[in-house]
């Protein structure tokens, strides 16, 4: 739960970073479940000759580096969302018991309630961010996941069905989130905070014309921890100038029956004070409703994730 300081806080300045979100027992599983993926990927690349090194001279950290470096399909097996575009039958994802336990965690659902009430579904705009050290990105990288991540705003990243709903992003550390290793920046409010334009060449981003970015403040946060924001404030990512990988869930909570801003992609109640019995409490149906869309939208014509073009003057 939120002191009303805390409240205060949010209200006046957009942001708040809160310790200690979640137990060290969740913390804990989900690096398990996520050693369990990282062994089977690695596992199956060994298998195929693609890699020499044995799986069991090597620590999580470690096969991560050699996929990252091998140019192996590592993210969006990770990922607990679908791609952009492209998407089939086979595209992977990750949906799996130690990570659903994260997002309906008593903890975070408490913290999201004192912030926008008590009715609470989970938004299906959520990825896992796991950033390598930035000596070992290729230089013409510019995926958001991999590399410092632009200043923008998560009302810019969700379409126009959603720009009266209210909802909340927990930016959640699963490593230690340090100025050294890339965590995150946020501009404070300002106060008469509005969705500024949006550029999409390689990011959704802010032009600088529209956002004095010098007004980024830093905002570490240990593992466990979280940044929590709100839709309108704007932040960004540092680069990751340490020796060791960054890893982060960016998790969004929104007022149950108000558009998600990816109505195509499944949400779910995560907590209902008026009616308990709405919420998930099965992993595995979380799984099946993302499997189902998956096979919906493989069937489909594109659909932009995004509003956002490169045609404006001022992406020029």
């Amino acid at each position: 739960m939120l002191s009303q300081a805390q409240i205060d806080q949010f209200a006046q300045q957009g942001y708040l970073v809160v310790e200690d979100l979640l137990t060290p027992e969740v913390l804990a599983a989900v690096r398990a479940e996520y050693a369990t993926l990282m062994d089977e990927l690695y596992q199956s690349w060994f298998d195929q000759g693609l890699v020499s090194k044995a799986p069991d001279s090597l620590e999580f950290w470690d096969k991560l580096e050699v996929a990252y470096r091998g140019g192996f399909e590592w993210y969006q097996p990770f990922d607990i969302s679908l791609p952009h575009g492209g998407i089939t039958d086979q595209t992977p994802m990750h949906f799996g018991p130690a990570v659903f336990d994260m997002v309906t965690s008593q903890r975070i659902l408490d913290t999201v309630e004192c912030l926008i009430g008590p009715e609470i579904s989970s938004n299906p705009i959520q990825h896992v961010r796991i950033k390598p050290p930035q000596r070992a990105v290729a230089q013409d990288e510019n995926r958001a996941h991999i590399i410092a991540t632009d200043w923008h705003q998560d009302k810019g990243v969700t379409l126009e069905e959603a720009d009266d709903t209210t909802f909340v992003t927990v930016w959640l550390a699963i490593t230690d989130a340090t100025i050294e290793n890339g965590c995150l920046q946020v501009a404070p409010r300002q106060a008469d905070p509005k969705l500024l334009p949006h550029c999409s060449e390689h990011q959704v981003s802010i032009p600088d014309q529209f956002l004095d970015k010098s007004r980024g403040v830093p905002a570490p946060v240990k593992a466990g921890g979280a940044v929590i924001f709100d839709p309108l404030t704007p932040h960004s990512s540092l680069a990751n100038n340490s020796d060791g990988f960054r890893w982060s869930f960016d998790l969004r909570y929104h007022v149950t029956g108000q558009p998600s801003g990816r109505s195509f992609f499944p949400e779910f109640v995560a907590r209902s004070r008026a009616n308990p019995s709405d919420e998930l409490r099965d992993w595995q149906q979380w799984q099946q409703m993302w499997e189902q869309a998956r096979h919906r939208l493989a069937r489909s014509t594109h659909i932009d994730q995004h509003r956002w073009g490169n045609d404006a003057s001022y992406c020029a």
